[in-house]
C-alpha cells in the first residue's frame, strides 16, 4: 500500500534540486546561477524561486553573452526574467573578443566568446560556485560530472579528480582559487524537463514551439535566418518551414528540427517517441570527434 505522502517522480526531482540549490547557497560565499535563457535555465530559475520563497534567490543570474543569441532569447531575458521576475541578471560580453569581430563560424568563436568570456566573468566577480543547468542525459562528457564539480584556479576540469558523492552528501571544501560548478538538475532527463515545465506552467522562449520560420539547410542542419548577419552561401535561399528548437544557443550554430509540436503536450508527445539526442543539431558539439570535443572544452574551462 503506497503512502499518501509518497512523492511523484517529478516532485522527487524537484526536492533534490531545491536541496542542492540551498546547500550551495549555504556553503559558498559568492554563488551565481549561470543563465543561458534556455528551457533548463527556466527550470533552474523556477526552482531557485521556490527554494527561497517568498524571498528572491540570494545570488544573481549571469548570462555570458556571445552577442549571437536568437532575438527571441534577448527579448525573453529582458522582458520576463529581468522585468517581470525582478531578478538581477549580469550580462557579460568578452569585449576583447567582440573587438575581434568573430562570427560563430570562426573556429575561435566558442573559445573566445564562451570559454574565455565565462572565465573572465567568474574572475571579475570572484564567484566561488556557479550553478549550471547541465544534465547527464544531454551528452557523454556531461554524464561524467558530479553534482558538485570542482574546477582548479584556472577553471579547468579534470574528470579523474572528481570527488565521491554518497547519500546526497556533497563535499564543499575548496582550496583558495578553486571553485565549483553545481548541477541541480543533473539527474533530470529532457522529458522530465518538459513535463515539469508543463506541470508548473513555466514560461519559456517561444522558439521551443513549432511555427513557420525562415531556414536554410547547411551540411544537413536547418539554420534559422534570425537577422541579416547570417551570410548566405551561393545557391542558398531561405525557405519557410514548420520548425522548432530542442536546444538554444548561438543561432547560426543551432539546428532547428521539423516538427508539428505547437503546444507543450505536443512537445511531450514528441519526446516520448524520439530516439535522437537533443544536442544533435548543436554544431559545436560535433566539430571535433563527435562528442569528445565537448569534454576537451570543459577541461579548458568551458561550462
Amino acid at each position: 500500500m503506497s503512502s499518501p505522502y509518497q512523492l511523484t517522480h517529478l516532485k522527487q526531482l524537484e526536492a533534490e534540486s531545491i536541496h542542492i540549490i540551498r546547500e550551495v547557497a549555504a556553503e559558498f560565499n559568492n554563488p551565481v546561477m549561470l543563465y543561458s535563457i534556455g528551457k533548463d535555465s527556466s527550470v533552474m530559475v523556477h526552482l531557485a524561486m521556490k527554494a527561497f520563497y517568498p524571498a528572491k534567490p540570494p545570488f544573481p543570474l549571469m548570462h555570458v553573452d556571445t552577442t549571437w543569441k536568437f532575438q527571441d532569447m534577448y527579448k525573453f531575458r529582458d522582458e520576463y526574467t529581468k522585468k517581470e521576475l525582478g531578478l538581477e541578471v549580469i550580462s557579460h560580453v568578452n569585449e576583447e573578443g567582440r573587438a575581434m569581430n568573430l562570427d560563430p563560424f570562426d573556429p575561435a568563436h566558442t573559445d573566445v566568446m564562451k570559454t574565455q568570456g565565462l572565465k573572465q566573468a567568474l574572475n571579475k566577480y570572484k564567484f566561488d560556485a556557479a550553478f549550471g543547468g547541465g544534465r547527464r542525459d544531454e551528452e557523454k562528457s556531461r554524464a561524467k560530472e558530479r553534482v558538485f564539480s570542482f574546477r582548479n584556479e584556472h577553471h579547468g576540469w579534470t574528470p579523474k579528480f572528481q570527488r565521491p558523492e554518497l547519500w546526497n552528501l556533497y563535499n564543499s571544501k575548496i582550496k583558495p582559487g578553486e571553485s565549483i560548478r553545481a548541477f541541480p538538475i543533473s539527474n533530470w532527463t529532457e522529458l522530465d524537463v518538459w513535463q515539469y515545465i508543463h506541470l508548473e506552467k513555466i514560461p519559456i522562449v517561444p522558439l521551443y514551439l513549432s511555427e513557420m520560420r525562415p531556414v536554410v539547410e547547411r551540411n544537413g542542419v536547418l539554420i534559422m535566418v534570425d537577422d541579416d548577419r547570417l551570410k548566405l552561401k551561393e545557391g542558398e535561399k531561405p525557405v519557410e518551414k514548420m520548425v522548432r528548437f530542442r536546444t538554444l544557443g548561438c543561432y547560426p550554430l543551432t539546428g532547428a528540427v521539423e516538427s508539428d509540436a505547437v503546444t507543450l503536450p505536443d512537445v511531450i508527445q514528441e519526446m516520448l517517441l524520439t530516439t535522437t539526442s537533443e544536442r544533435q543539431g548543436r554544431v559545436i558539439d560535433n566539430d571535433d570527434d563527435g562528442g569528445g570535443s565537448m569534454q576537451k572544452k570543459k577541461e579548458e574551462g568551458y561550462f
